[in-house]
């Protein structure tokens, strides 16, 4: 069964050129047809993977009308990025403060790259002669940004209502001691079952703030700084259940935050126009249905990639994911440790990778849509299913990698489609030390951030 498998991957595989050849992207123009395509990456590392996104969307944006980039990074993070590549103007503060970099919370390599950089430059170059409303943004969907979320918010509400400002203010102030480390927040709450949440005021906050919406976008005509306002105060409310959570139930926190990020996406939506359409960077461990991984089947966890086709249904999302056999990666060894460019062991026999690496292709998408991909090629696929799949985070521990980097999957299921690079290379960082990071629980690892 694995070699007429392996003989149908060989057979059915489109072959694609190499990523610096034009029309790379040429070859994806079948998910131009999609609201919502999420373009997963097996590492949080691999310059193959980054590079191979970059492609797809810039192709995307266009041949196909997408207009919106939604990457697994934190909102106010991605929000410097959308200034820049729109070139949206900054809401200015009664007392200026100095910008505080993008992207220094761990793992800082994961979006301060070569490969993001051009992308981002790319994004600018393309919007330069664009009307405002129809340039292409960057948006972060995650949720470790409490801090800075507050932050924003009472800058964003000293412009428009400084008595708002104040109420802020004192409302976050619960959470005050604990925005340089979040997670002590929740381990204080679990320690001790009396401790008063700070739940009430983060929500009566978002309730006010949207409560506020007609007023506040109608004198001030910007929906964009609202828009943005609106979504720290929902980040911020999600924060604090999400660490709440991580210590009563691991389940709980790894789904509150992919509904979180998904949630996040539907808001972005709803503040487009009608006929926009949205690529999302993550993890193949977010963009993978988790109905179809040990995620969903054994520990219950939902992801953002099954709700989306929940929610959105199969017919207007693509799922693609995608992996390597061996090369090296950039990744930490231990959780707030610098990066280290490490080999990557080549993959299992009993892996889905290995069955792509028997193909003997070096570079190859393979097509799994039930309604597009040969039904020989998804019976052989669904005989040998679940195998194992490669998860690489920003943790990297190739001694233990069995345990630590791999989980069952049925693949045709998981993904729609799959992108195959046999040989890959590290990002290039931009950064290679590490800022000094309070936010150090691993909760995500294996699958990183």
């Amino acid at each position: 069964m694995t070699t007429k498998l392996v003989d149908l991957i060989k057979s059915n595989a489109k072959a694609l050129p190499a990523l610096s050849n034009e029309s790379f992207g040429s070859h994806f123009d079948h998910l131009g047809r999609y609201k919502v395509v999420l373009l997963g990456d097996g590492s949080h590392g691999t310059s193959e993977f980054y590079r191979a996104r970059a492609e797809i969307t810039k192709h995307l944006i266009q041949h196909h009308g997408f207009d919106t980039v939604a990457v697994e990074a934190d909102w106010p993070d991605s929000e410097a990025v959308d200034r820049y590549v729109r070139q949206r103007p900054g809401a200015k503060a009664k007392i200026e403060r100095p910008e505080e970099p993008a992207f220094q919370r761990f793992p800082t390599w994961m979006w301060q790259n070569s490969e993001v950089q051009e992308m981002v430059h790319w994004m600018r170059d393309h919007n330069r002669n664009l009307p405002p409303p129809k340039r292409v943004g960057f948006y972060g969907l995650d949720l470790y940004s409490m801090g800075r979320s507050i932050e924003s918010i009472i800058k964003y509400l000293d412009t428009v209502d400084p008595k708002m400002a104040n109420l802020a203010r004192q409302r976050y102030g619960c959470l005050q001691p604990w925005v340089e480390d979040p997670t002590e927040y929740g381990l204080a709450n679990y320690l001790d079952s009396g401790m008063s949440t700070c739940e009430a005021q983060v929500l009566e906050m978002l309730r006010d703030l949207l409560q506020k919406r007609l007023e506040y976008t109608s004198a001030h005509r910007d929906g964009d700084e609202f828009h943005s306002a609106e979504q720290n105060a929902h980040l911020v409310a999600d924060a604090e259940a999400y660490y709440r959570a991580m210590y009563s139930s691991a389940v709980d926190s790894w789904s509150l935050r992919d509904s979180h990020m998904f949630e996040t996406l539907q808001r972005l939506l709803a503040s487009k126009r009608s006929e926009s359409k949205v690529v999302v960077w993550a993890h193949n461990s977010h963009i993978g249905d988790a109905r179809y991984t040990s995620m969903g089947r054994r520990r219950g966890e939902l992801n953002i990639g099954q709700l989306c086709r929940e929610h959105f249904g199969r017919d207007n999302v693509a799922l693609i994911g995608c992996g390597t056999h061996t090369g090296t990666v950039a990744a930490a060894h231990e959780w707030g440790n610098d990066v280290e460019i490490m080999d990557v062991v080549p993959s299992r026999s009993d892996s889905w990778e290995h069955l792509a690496h028997q193909s003997g292709r070096d570079t190859f998408y393979l097509e799994l849509r039930k309604k597009l991909a040969s039904p020989e090629l998804l019976q052989a696929i669904a005989k040998v299913s679940p195998k194992l799949e490669r998860f690489i985070g920003v943790i990297y521990r190739p001694q233990t990698e069995r345990m630590s980097h791999y989980s069952s999957a049925d693949l045709a299921d998981q993904f729609d489609g799959y992108l195959w690079f046999e040989r890959t290379e590290a990002v290039k960082p931009l950064v290679m030390h590490q800022p000094h990071d309070h936010i150090g629980a691993d909760e995500t690892y294996p699958f990183g951030l």
